[in-house]
């Protein structure tokens, strides 16, 4: 990284741990913008109106739900794998 020598060690650590929840966040809202589009995509089948249909919103509600229960999912084997490497 240019310029990033001239910074003391202190600083470099805070920048390395800001780059990298950045580069989480901006991974977190990709993966939220592909599932957004997947949803719709499969679920919003009708024309756009000023509401869903009931199969439109039930559909869109589960894909919701399914993709909170994962991302849970993958977050929790996330948090045990890095517990299980730290007490190694």
């Amino acid at each position: 990284m240019d310029g990033f020598d001239k910074f003391d060690d202190a600083t470099k650590k805070e920048l390395e741990a800001f780059l990298t929840q950045q580069q989480a966040l901006a991974g977190f809202q990709q993966s939220v913008q592909k599932h957004t589009e997947m949803c719709w995509t499969k679920c919003v089948t009708g024309s756009i109106s000023t509401r869903f249909s009931r199969g439109e919103e039930s559909c869109l509600q589960n894909c919701v739900d399914r993709f909170l229960d994962s991302s849970l999912f993958i977050v929790k084997k996330l948090d045990e794998a890095r517990g299980g490497q730290s007490q190694s």
